[in-house]
């Protein structure tokens, strides 16, 4: 099973230790993608601050977050596990894992970034701030730009089981699953179910659905479940006491949507 999960927007202080080693990461098929990122938003952040700003989206409160990234190349790094932080992550709560959750966890969890393309949890990176939705002057649109290397090693990294893709749309954008691997992806929404004057409605929730999602991970990875396929994963969730709404796609090669329905959000 392959999990992909969107990053944090917040993200922990790299605390001491070795810079970034980037031939040490995953997928070293995107090393040239990701130097080339690394490079321009180093730069960026480098000289004009407020052009730095108005690029990465940042208000005068995290200009902070501007000189972080001019320092990435020195600044200390630590398992992305660690780095990403906020609702999605507090719930799958990684460094509260029992031993064996946690190797799988490592195995099977791959985080999206739009410095990075995808890092697993173990991989060491520093903190930064650069969200896929970021255009920059030279590279352009991010989400676009990681299009085509992703495509290249995702494929390979997907493997032959699941595929649950829990990315919000801006980091999905990236990688779209297609044919034989589609077919065996399931994404999930989180849908709130309220009884108003006796007839039930439901709603797209954003911080609880972040919550529900990190919730159902670690509810997975504790209970040592492997769905093969998104059906096995229906199931899976059912026994874990998930109230799952999910039907087959017409064709084989596109992905299974799952409603996930939740009458309390906490």
């Amino acid at each position: 099973m392959l999990v992909l999960l969107p990053p944090s927007e917040g993200k922990a202080a790299g605390g001491s230790g070795a810079p970034l080693e980037p031939q040490a990461l995953s997928l070293p098929g995107l090393a040239a993608a990701r130097a080339a990122v690394l490079e321009e938003l180093v730069e960026l952040c480098a000289g004009d601050e407020l052009k730095a700003r108005e690029v990465l989206g940042l208000s005068e409160g995290l200009r902070g977050e501007v000189a972080k990234n001019a320092g990435l190349l020195s600044a200390p790094a630590r398992p992305a596990g660690e780095i990403y932080t906020g609702v999605l992550y507090d719930a799958l709560g990684l460094a509260g894992l029992p031993a064996a959750a946690r190797a799988a966890a490592e195995r099977s969890l791959m985080v999206f970034s739009g410095l990075w393309g995808a890092v697993r949890v173990t991989d060491r990176i520093p903190s930064y701030r650069c969200s896929m939705g970021v255009k920059l002057p030279g590279l352009g649109a991010l989400g676009a730009y990681w299009r085509e290397p992703m495509a290249a090693v995702m494929p390979e990294a997907a493997g032959d089981g699941l595929v649950l893709d829990l990315r919000s749309s801006a980091y999905a954008s990236a990688w779209k699953p297609k044919g034989e691997v589609a077919g065996r992806t399931a994404t999930v929404r989180v849908l709130h179910s309220q009884i108003v004057d006796g007839v039930e409605k439901r709603s797209v929730v954003s911080h609880f659905n972040k919550a529900t999602k990190g919730r159902l991970v670690r509810d997975l990875l504790v209970a040592g479940a492997v769905p093969g396929s998104p059906a096995e994963l229906v199931a899976a969730l059912r026994d874990l006491g998930y109230a799952v709404e999910a039907e087959a796609p017409a064709k084989a090669a596109k992905a299974w949507s799952l409603d996930v329905v939740v009458t309390q959000i906490h």
